[in-house]
């Protein structure tokens, strides 16, 4: 969801004397384009019991207030506008662990499977009030008034991620959404989407599916909220750090999210190639309206099913989706509260986008306003006629779906040992997000089984180009081709 800056490059650097050991000196390689950073590292091995300790040191230098690159690191990138590659040559230890960094489905489904392949690793997520990134479920007391305010529900169109989810519906934190969905016209006219392929949703929202597979590991380490700032290489490790605290080293890195804030930890990393492939990533921006009325949304249009409980919408320039929690959630709960979701339009969103962070209070009462009324075209009603809803909440997704993709699984880059996953490299789906994970972990596994000692062999996605996807504003549905599907479901009732 945000703007692609480019890197430059420069014709000369300067370079300043560093003060650091010499079995930890990392040996800068100047040409007129780039600048390689080569991190070596004591050959006596770090102590495996502090590699993990959140709360461990760094390495000691002689000078605290040097960067570990060099003094000069700083003043190159400004001059430059081109940072400089990380090779780590330190050989891969027995027991190596994985900085994720990002705890959605995608970050989630690579530390479990990473564990399947016997490998560590540590989670660190943003989240205040849970984990799961687009898996979001938001309950309001006292009701309480439950709206999945992120995904909606997902497909399955793949063995692997069956796999998964059969284990979901083995536990009983998922099941067929049964209820009728369609595509709803401005005025009223919905027509319902025959359910040729399931469709799933969380029994109790979404976000518990992130709860479960964390569940599910011993070798997984979560920190949350954590909100990692700064990724530095040093004696042959990746050692991160939160706004100056120090967060761990690791052997590996993974980068599970996207959007600005990825941008801005790639940009001074030392992973130039991964940060263009991730620059030129392209987002949406969405606006959730979470409301809950007293009574049913009122219907006057004969045309339209009284008992929808998902629609997308058309033609209508400030809604996408709307979705009955209530009914979809609780079908056997008779009466109110009905909670409702309605997701905007990608071009509204981008029309009406404020720092989503700090959302100005009459950036939320117009976007709110906007989206009422285009719920009453929606449905067919006269201006200002739709029952106030007695609660609302705007949230802004400054980074929702993904415009572009490169339709590769991962990224990985073995010189500096660090990889991409994210639904937005296959499509936009939550199958997507889950899939990415996967394949970066056995990508990632079998680079470190292999001692390291052959990076060329591994390095994946780098260099491949992007090309735009197709989607409805609220992603991808695999095994749900809409029109194809609504045409034949005309056509058999005439």
């Amino acid at each position: 969801m945000n703007a692609c800056i480019g890197f430059g490059s420069a014709s000369a650097f300067i370079l300043q004397p560093i003060k650091i050991p010499t079995s930890q000196r990392p040996i800068l390689i100047r040409n007129p384009r780039n600048l390689t950073l080569i991190c070596r590292a004591e050959s006596k091995p770090s102590n495996p019991s502090r590699r993990n300790d959140m709360g461990g040191n760094k390495p000691t230098r002689r000078n605290p207030r040097k960067s570990s690159y060099g003094s000069s690191r700083r003043s190159i990138l400004k001059k430059s506008f081109t940072q400089e590659q990380v090779i780590f040559t330190k050989s891969v230890p027995e027991d190596p662990v994985v900085a994720i960094i990002g705890g959605g489905l995608s970050g989630l489904a690579c530390a479990l499977s990473l564990e399947k392949r016997g490998i560590r690793s540590t989670v660190f997520d943003t989240g205040l009030h849970g984990l799961g990134g687009r898996m979001a479920t938001r309950a309001i007391d006292p009701q309480p008034l439950i709206f999945d305010h992120a995904a909606q529900f997902f497909t399955v169109g793949d063995s692997r991620f069956a796999e998964l989810v059969n284990g979901w519906l083995e536990k009983g934190l998922v099941r067929q959404w049964q209820g009728p969905i369609g595509e709803l016209e401005a005025g009223g006219c919905f027509v319902p989407l025959p359910s040729l392929s399931p469709r799933y949703i969380g029994v109790n929202g979404m976000r518990p599916l992130a709860d479960s597979i964390l569940s599910e590991t011993s070798m997984v380490n979560m920190v949350r909220p954590c909100w990692i700032s700064k990724l530095e290489p040093f004696n042959g490790m990746w050692h991160l750090s939160e706004n100056g605290k120090p967060r761990g080293q690791f052997d590996a890195i993974v980068i599970a999210h996207n959007g600005k804030c990825a941008n801005r930890l790639l940009a001074s990393s030392g992973l130039p190639l991964i940060a263009r492939q991730m620059k030129k990533l392209e987002l949406s921006s969405i606006w959730a309206l979470l409301a809950a009325f007293e009574d049913p949304l009122p219907t006057p249009n004969s045309r339209i099913s009284t008992a929808f409980e998902g629609a997308f919408v058309k033609g209508v320039d400030s809604v996408s989706w709307m979705a009955n929690n209530t009914k979809k959630l609780f079908p056997s709960q008779s009466g109110g509260p009905h909670c409702w979701t309605f997701f905007s339009t990608a071009a509204y969103g981008k029309r009406n986008k404020v720092p989503q962070e700090n959302i100005p209070n009459a950036t939320a009462e117009k976007v709110i306003e906007g989206m009422l009324e285009g719920v009453e075209i929606a449905l067919g009603l006269s201006k200002g006629s739709l029952t106030r809803p007695f609660y609302t909440r705007v949230q802004l997704w400054g980074a929702a779906l993904p415009t572009n993709s490169p339709g590769i699984p991962c990224v990985f880059d073995p010189q500096g040992r660090a990889g991409i996953c994210g639904d937005w490299l296959l499509g936009s789906s939550l199958e997507a997000a889950a899939l990415s994970g996967m394949a970066l972990a056995n990508h990632i596994s079998d680079y470190l089984q292999s001692g390291g000692s052959r990076p060329d062999e591994f390095a994946i996605g780098l260099h491949d180009a992007f090309q735009p996807i197709e989607g409805h504003d609220i992603g991808q549905f695999p095994g749900l081709e809409f029109k194809e599907q609504v045409a034949e479901f005309l056509s058999s009732k005439t």
